[in-house]
């Protein structure tokens, strides 16, 4: 897509965090906020493949902030591991832990990721020191918390077509609202194995609800890209409404610009 100059100078002035709550509060940081939270990454690592970052259980001293790729909150079933929701890049996938030391999920990459880390000391710090930085950490920790609400309910109401053209919905509306995708889709990670386990069924059934979507013109899957070729009868056939989101106000994704 081609990108607004605003979108263009955030991230070569700030290429570690310059997505985070893009089109939603980030507007509402200074500079020096800015740059407080871009130096409080003191670490990045890149990892080229599939792995577990974060262990449900497990006591860390860190928060993560994902710059590239996609990372999934996951619960380990009996016999199976359920995705409960996807992170995209410019989140902090585990704020909670700052707050909780451990989280009650897991937090496994899809696909190639490049991840930066904040010491919990650091963020003591900002609370301490830059309030209004703080407030809006919080905002995203609540934004987590509405995406998890919405996901139990989806997940209650849909049949298994509908659920997939939701988390299609949601994915594409996310990343636009940080500068990626483009008009008709975006290229993804994803696949069937890791569809079945957000939407909760079998690769079988899931295969099925794929051919659904692509006969009814909703969507159409392929290893590395969803396009979706009509956002209004995506967003309709999915029950999707992008309020819980909270992205700024007039933000229109399917623009060039959105």
């Amino acid at each position: 897509m081609t990108m607004t100059q605003w979108d263009q100078n955030e991230l070569e002035a700030y290429p570690l965090t310059g997505r985070f709550l893009a089109n939603r509060v980030r507007a509402e940081l200074t500079a020096e906020e800015k740059r407080v939270l871009e130096t409080s990454v003191d670490e990045v690592e890149v990892f080229d493949r599939t792995r577990r970052i974060l262990t449900q259980g497990e006591v860390y001293n860190h928060s993560t902030i994902l710059i590239d790729g996609l990372v999934m909150r996951t619960i380990e079933g009996a016999d199976r591991r359920h995705g409960i929701s996807i992170q995209v890049p410019g989140d902090f996938v585990d704020l909670h832990c700052f707050a909780l030391k451990r989280l009650d999920h897991n937090l496994d990459t899809v696909g190639p990721v490049r991840l930066g880390y904040v010491r919990h000391s650091r963020l003591r710090e900002i609370m301490d020191h830059y309030p209004k930085l703080a407030r809006i950490l919080w905002f995203a920790t609540l934004v987590d918390a509405a995406i998890h609400r919405e996901w139990v309910m989806k997940l209650e109401q849909l049949t298994v077509p509908k659920r997939l053209a939701h988390v299609f919905a949601e994915n594409w509306y996310r990343l636009r609202l940080v500068g990626l995708g483009d008009e008709n889709g975006f290229a993804s990670p994803l696949n069937q194995a890791v569809l079945s386990e957000l939407v909760g069924a079998t690769p079988i059934h899931v295969s099925r609800a794929l051919k659904d979507l692509r006969e009814r013109g909703i969507a159409d899957f392929s290893r590395g890209r969803i396009d979706l070729p009509d956002r209004e009868k995506l967003y309709e056939f999915a029950a999707f409404d992008p309020d819980y989101l909270y992205g700024t106000k007039g933000f229109d994704p399917g623009s060039e610009n959105g």
